[in-house]
């Protein structure tokens, strides 16, 4: 899913407080001019946009910090579960337990407008039980307007694994995202979450994963990937060869199994970069910026000399 939380409440004060809470998302050619408007694209580890207007450079006071929009007796909850996306294939879960996506909310600070610079969302499909479900609350509760801030422009990234999802040990895994959560692109003149851009004009943004650094979970440091859509302009493998010749450069090799791991799997960190950028009446493309995505999934290794499963 996109998480896509109520975003039919986003203010124009929201979007004014992601330019404000990310300063160094913004430069000198972001901003394009168009009679007595003003449109400012914007890009950071949130999402990324624009906000056109008449000039005018705010609109109404900012919310109220966060602790203070806490109601008596409420308790911020950072966290809140999703189906897992589609393309991830995954083993059974432990016994009692059943994926999925938590997204938790980190590194906020209530005492913020807009929960702080450092505020953004990790993502990790985990397996949970019951108990555990309860842990986190849903949608259509007090915490919707926290979440709102997190509405985003980047999809949820879609790891997948080959030649298998549980990797064996001494048999390279090929790390990849699937193109649906590499590359986006947004045509603002017709989109209604933009409001007031010029009559006539026609703004184009586009964000594309430029690289993705790979934390492997297992101690040995991280590792980059350049690309388009990474790891390759493709699905990444080569069914047809083994994965000792493989053309995909992206790659690792789990050495010991994830047995005495927490649920038996190897916690995979990812920091994915997207560029952004933006097009204007058949001008070329311009960068806007570039931001990193934060994200965490949860991988089994296991100690068997075999590519199949």
């Amino acid at each position: 899913m996109r998480n896509r939380v109520a975003r039919s409440f986003i203010a124009l004060s929201t979007v004014l407080g992601l330019l404000i809470a990310m300063p160094s998302s913004l430069a000198a050619a972001d901003t394009v001019h168009s009679g007595d408007r003003v449109c400012s694209m914007y890009a950071n580890s949130v999402g990324f946009g624009a906000y056109c207007s008449n000039g005018q450079v705010a609109d109404g006071p900012a919310p109220p910090p966060w602790k203070d929009r806490l109601k008596p007796g409420q308790v911020f909850i950072p966290c809140r579960d999703f189906e897992v996306p589609k393309g991830i294939k995954l083993p059974d879960p432990p016994e009692g337990k059943q994926w999925v996506l938590r997204l938790t909310i980190v590194q906020y600070d209530l005492n913020s407008n807009f929960g702080g610079v450092h505020a953004h969302l990790e993502r990790a499909i985990v397996p949970v039980s019951e108990e555990e479900r309860k842990q986190c609350m849903g949608k259509n509760t007090y915490m919707d307007k926290f979440w709102t801030y997190f509405d985003e422009s980047y999809p949820d990234p879609v790891l997948q694994v080959n030649p298998t999802y549980t990797p064996r040990v001494n048999i390279p895994a090929y790390f990849t995202l699937t193109p649906e959560s590499s590359y986006v692109l947004k045509n603002f003149g017709t989109d209604r979450d933009i409001a007031n851009y010029a009559p006539g004009e026609r703004l184009t943004m586009r964000a594309l994963v430029s690289k993705i650094e790979i934390d492997p979970g297992d101690g040995t440091g991280k590792f980059t990937c350049l690309g388009g859509v990474l790891p390759v302009d493709s699905d990444g493998y080569d069914e047809t060869k083994d994965p000792f010749h493989q053309v995909n450069p992206c790659s690792h090799v789990y050495k010991r199994s994830s047995a005495n791991q927490p649920d038996g799997m190897y916690t995979v960190k990812l920091t994915i970069t997207w560029q952004v950028d933006y097009w204007r009446n058949n001008q070329d493309w311009k960068n806007v910026d570039h931001a990193d995505v934060h994200a965490v999934q949860r991988l089994p290794v296991q100690e068997v000399q075999a590519i199949g499963g």
